[in-house]
């Protein structure tokens, strides 16, 4: 595979991933693009559910349509507890949080570039 079939795949599943969360009410939802800058995916995905119920639901709608329009299944952490959910899906890695593990842990601040960074009042 050529490395923009590769991009285009890549994108592509981030597009799926994006239109789910947002369709599905996943909140403060945050994309990162990490082509260049790591080697674990090309991209990724910040967001919270306002409850435990719901990061685990959003979890598993997402990895239930990248199985239905993919065919694969992505690899996932951490659904039991609720807290915090990571999807792997080899191109683009998705993080689901409850908001108060997501101040905690702060992840953006590692990831996005000083001149991107959100600011929360």
């Amino acid at each position: 595979m050529s490395a923009a079939q590769t991009t285009d795949i890549s994108d592509a599943i981030l597009a799926l991933i994006l239109e789910t969360l947002d369709s599905e009410k996943a909140e403060d939802i945050v994309q990162i693009d990490l082509r260049g800058r790591s080697s674990m995916g090309d991209h990724m995905v910040i967001c919270s559910g306002r409850s435990s119920r719901q990061v685990a639901a959003l979890s598993e709608k997402l990895v239930e349509k990248i199985k239905t329009t993919y065919g694969f299944t992505a690899k996932v952490e951490g659904k039991d507890t609720g807290d915090w959910v990571l999807i792997d899906t080899g191109d683009v890695v998705v993080h689901v949080f409850r908001p108060e593990v997501r101040d905690f842990y702060q992840l953006e601040k590692m990831w996005m570039p000083a001149a991107t960074e959100k600011t929360h009042a």
